[in-house]
């Protein structure tokens, strides 16, 4: 790739001016007495008064506050390097306490003494994200929904009342404003190389750190506030997360890929190396942290070599995340060419539907976000995760090699990894969760079944109960619905005619969930209608959960005497109604999933047809919340279910003869 060879920095000649320049200007020192007493408390007005204003207003003057704090910057670089670890824990450490996690901090402290590029740019990383996390805290002391973005939260009303406008200003300069340092976005979207980050500013950022500490605990003494600390967000269903494998060869060979790959730029091969040096050593917040900018850094690399625009390689942009980068079309409107760049379809799938899924996904482990907003406890960072980053990232050095990529797939360590890429599908977009919902009401229906249920020579016994023939009359009406669904069926899904039981018909939605589904650049109408979807399976799975309690509830008090005469004949009538409620409830997850394998037609539908299709998918929708209502066990309509029962299925049976008119019209 000819780009690559040419590129030496991903700053723009403006921000790299800005960050590696404008703060060296001024070569005056500064008495670090006049910055910091003795005891360790921080003269804020000796660093606001370097904060510069534009004459017409009170709008900072970035340029003129960079140039005017960077003797100061360097005043305190030096006063923390000329201090003992013992010296900075007794004059510092309490003033770290208000972020919840002082051991950073003092780590920060350590990688400054030794100034290493690499690791100053990870303590920043670090310590931005953190502080991030601990101004949103502060924020909830008087404000109600902390800002998302961390430019929002320093211009908040909030923390100017809480810190003082002035002292939000100087943070501005270093973080947050893209008109400033901008330290947290460049390093976190993969700017930045470790050699453009001055040590200068990571020693500011830690003592200002430190001087906030002090501000807010004056502030709480005087208002009698107490900081609440959020809890950390907690990764769940981590087998979900377990998809490619990776060991210690794969590692090595890593190591070398990385020298070798076009998808690397070199002043950032320290960022990769010191990434996989750090998940060998079980720092997975670390590694991942390191890998993940880098991602976005070679994505970056590939989508503007691709598309023939060089300039967005150099600090872009806002809008320009990696989601864009994977998007179908440029903001041109033209193709975006990256996935062709892939040659191999599965390739491009992974690309995509992978990084949708571990960044993007609501339901997904959106490790960007979650790290860089500092809302996960980086002491318990699963392995899972960093293993699932590091295992992609070797996928797409190895993608592109510059030596032979043939030998590095077929390598006996690399092939298992390449396998599981070609089969990759997405775990945590809306159709996926649809299929995980189905199987798991599929199974939860299932154990009906394997209930003890009362003997049909006692329910004779009972004086005065009926069966209803309706039940028998609904599971026909059920089973001719289901036999003109199953002529939708795919011809490679199942091999049975017809299924003509529970067993076949939760065969029959194992291999319909089994099918791939395209899940890439789904339209608006497509997500509406899988929303819809989603909340039919909530309510089933619902009212399975409350079915199943009954019935095991009324069993044993059946079988202990405990029912009164009005209670037992309630009992039997839910019996006599769970006979047609099974097969119901099956009907509709085989009708949603039919549904949802042919997903893609939902675009295609004229404004009418698709307002029908929703009113249609709405109607179901309210007979499952209704049935969740009537099944309650503190409710227990069976009469009324059956009745509504009855309407539902007449609104099913239309809408599946007009399914199948519509495709024997198409054949």
């Amino acid at each position: 790739m000819a780009l690559l060879e040419s590129v030496t920095t991903c700053l723009s000649p403006a921000v790299h001016y800005v960050i590696c320049e404008l703060g060296f200007e001024k070569t005056e020192t500064y008495d670090i007495n006049n910055i910091v007493s003795e005891s360790g408390e921080v003269c804020w007005q000796a660093i606001t008064d370097h904060v510069c204003y534009l004459e017409s207003d009170q709008i900072v003057d970035y340029m003129k506050s960079i140039r005017s704090l960077g003797p100061v910057c360097e005043s305190v670089n030096l006063h923390f390097k000329s201090m003992t670890k013992k010296q900075f824990v007794a004059q510092y450490a309490l003033w770290f306490q208000w972020t919840n996690y002082t051991e950073l901090f003092l780590e920060v402290f350590d990688v400054l003494q030794y100034a290493q590029p690499t690791e100053i740019a990870l303590g920043l990383m670090k310590l931005t994200s953190c502080l991030e996390r601990a101004l949103g805290d502060v924020y909830l002391l008087i404000g109600k929904d902390c800002p998302f973005l961390l430019r929002d939260l320093l211009i908040s009303e909030e923390l100017a009342v809480i810190f003082g406008q002035t002292v939000m200003n100087v943070l501005r300069v270093f973080i947050g404003s893209p008109y400033g340092l901008n330290l947290r976005n460049v390093l976190w979207h993969g700017f930045a190389s470790p050699q453009e980050i001055p040590v200068k500013y990571c020693a500011m950022l830690l003592f200002l750190t430190a001087g906030l500490g002090q501000l807010l605990q004056t502030y709480l003494l005087q208002t009698k506030h107490i900081l609440i600390h959020r809890p950390y967000v907690t990764f769940t269903s981590l087998e979900e997360l377990n998809i490619f494998p990776l060991n210690h060869e794969t590692l090595s060979l890593a190591e070398e890929l990385v020298k070798l790959s076009s998808f690397v730029l070199k002043m950032m091969l320290p960022f990769w190396l010191a990434a996989l040096t750090a998940f060998r050593q079980g720092r997975y917040a670390d590694s991942t942290i390191l890998l993940l900018p880098q991602l976005e850094a070679g994505l970056r690399l590939l989508f503007t070599a691709t598309n023939k625009c060089p300039n967005r390689l150099l600090t872009a942009e806002v809008s320009f995340s990696v989601m864009s980068m994977l998007a179908k079309h440029l903001s041109n409107e033209d193709i975006n060419q990256l996935p062709l760049v892939l040659e191999e379809p599965a390739m491009a799938s992974i690309l995509k539907e992978f990084l949708w899924d571990f960044l993007n996904h609501q339901e997904g482990p959106r490790v960007r976000d979650h790290l860089s907003h500092g809302e996960i406890d980086l002491k318990t960072f699963p392995r899972e995760v960093a293993n699932q980053i590091v295992a992609f990232a070797v996928i797409l050095l190895c993608r592109f090699s510059d030596e032979d990529e043939i030998a590095f797939k077929e390598h006996v360590v690399i092939k298992p990894l390449m396998n599981c890429a070609s089969c990759y599908c997405s775990r945590f977009h809306p159709i996926s969760r649809v299929k995980k919902q189905v199987l798991e009401c599929m199974k939860s229906i299932h154990l009906w079944s394997e209930l003890p249920v009362v003997p049909e020579e006692q329910i004779q016994a009972v004086k005065g109960f009926e069966g209803n023939a309706e039940a028998s009359t609904f599971v026909l009406k059920t089973s001719e619905i289901l036999s003109q669904l199953h002529q939708c069926v795919p011809q490679s899904c199942y091999s049975s005619d017809e299924p003509a039981n529970s067993d076949q018909i939760d065969r029959l939605l194992t291999e319909l969930c089994d099918m791939r589904i395209c899940t890439l650049y789904s339209p608006r109408s497509v997500l509406e209608i899988l929303v819809v979807f989603r909340k039919i399976i909530t309510q089933c799975h619902q009212v399975s959960g409350q079915v199943i309690a009954s019935l095991e509830l009324r069993y044993n008090q059946w079988i202990n005497k405990m029912l009164r005469s009005r209670q037992r004949q309630n009992y039997l009538r839910m019996l006599n109604s769970i006979k047609f409620l099974s097969p119901v409830l099956r009907l509709i997850l085989v009708m949603v999933t039919l549904e949802l394998v042919n997903i893609h037609l939902v675009d295609k539908k004229n404004a009418f047809d698709y307002q029908q299709y929703l009113k249609f998918l709405k109607s179901v929708l309210q007979y499952t919340e209704n049935l969740v209502t009537y099944t309650n066990p503190e409710k227990n309509k069976w009469d009324e279910t059956m009745e509504l029962t009855n309407k539902a299925l007449t609104k099913i049976k239309s809408f599946s003869d007009k399914k199948l008119m519509l495709m024997q019209l198409a054949t």
